[in-house]
């Protein structure tokens, strides 16, 4: 039998929401990483705020230290708004993931179910050809047989003639 109209369209279905899922995906994964690229811009503005203050230290300039401990402090800030936000953002990716994966085996699935589907059709395509075959091949030699048969029976009958002229009737 061949594959049914519903189980293309079911493989279609599964294609598309696999497609979706992985849009969705990348798109979290593309957030994650700007937040974690915030993260690590933190990072480099409290080491400047750090590398301020020690400067500012040896050199004795207050208002590089003010601005030093001002870039820390702003730096913490930032990192403990960024922090909840990455954390939640990986939970994010992780649902999204394990969505995707579930959905791409869901596609597998449809996919090895058509693929099965037409094999099973081809081999019994295969079957019915050669059971056509064998069909007509025995045919035909049933055919030659009985050609064969009737010449047998033709070349008996005509050496069987009587030898005498003499009929059936006269011999009762």
């Amino acid at each position: 039998m061949p594959v049914s109209k519903s189980l293309r369209r079911l493989l279609r279905i599964r294609e598309v929401e696999e497609e979706q899922c992985r849009i969705r995906l990348e798109t979290a994964n593309s957030e994650l990483n700007h937040l974690q690229n915030a993260l690590q811009a933190t990072v480099d503005r409290d080491r400047r705020g750090r590398e301020l203050v020690v400067a500012s230290a040896h050199s004795g300039d207050l208002p590089d230290r003010l601005a030093g401990m001002e870039e820390m402090r702003t730096a913490v800030r930032f990192a403990e708004v960024l922090t909840p936000r990455i954390a939640e953002k990986e939970r994010q990716v992780a649902q999204l993931r394990k969505a995707f994966m579930d959905k791409r085996i869901e596609h597998r699935q449809a996919e090895t179910l058509i693929e099965e589907t037409e094999a099973k059709d081809a081999i019994e395509t295969g079957r019915r050809t050669q059971q056509t075959l064998d069909d007509w091949f025995s045919s035909k030699q049933h055919r030659e047989k009985g050609r064969e048969e009737r010449r047998a029976a033709s070349k008996r009958d005509s050496r069987q003639v009587p030898a005498t002229g003499s009929t059936q009737s006269d011999q009762t």
